[in-house]
């Protein structure tokens, strides 16, 4: 069964930056299009970035600047580098592999005033 599995979620202040990584078991890398996607309790999951099986990107505009998507398929993980981070950028972050429908667990990624 293929999981995904995300780490380095965390405490941070206005302005630092994080890395997120998404580790997948099995070979799923190379038949998905993988995704960061977050939610704040109550809220709707929303789109975070999106990277495609030919390495293609999009971004919405909160994300645009500061936050990089990018995979490395021969380690079945996806990472997440966020930058110049704001308090409205805490969340749950989620990640998914898109056509197989697979979540991970969630890390949470806390940003101080």
């Amino acid at each position: 069964q293929v999981q995904l599995v995300e780490s380095g979620g965390g405490l941070v202040q206005t302005g630092g930056s994080l890395r997120l990584s998404c580790a997948a078991s099995g070979s799923i890398f190379n038949m998905n299009t993988m995704g960061w996607y977050r939610q704040v309790s109550g809220n709707h999951r929303e789109v975070v970035a999106l990277i495609f099986i030919g390495g293609g990107t999009s971004y919405p505009e909160f994300a645009k600047g500061r936050f990089t998507i990018s995979r490395d398929n021969a380690k079945n993980t996806v990472y997440l580098q966020m930058n110049s981070l704001k308090p409205e950028d805490t969340a749950v972050y989620y990640c998914r592999a898109v056509q197989a429908e697979i979540w991970g667990q969630g890390t949470q990624v806390t940003v101080s005033s």
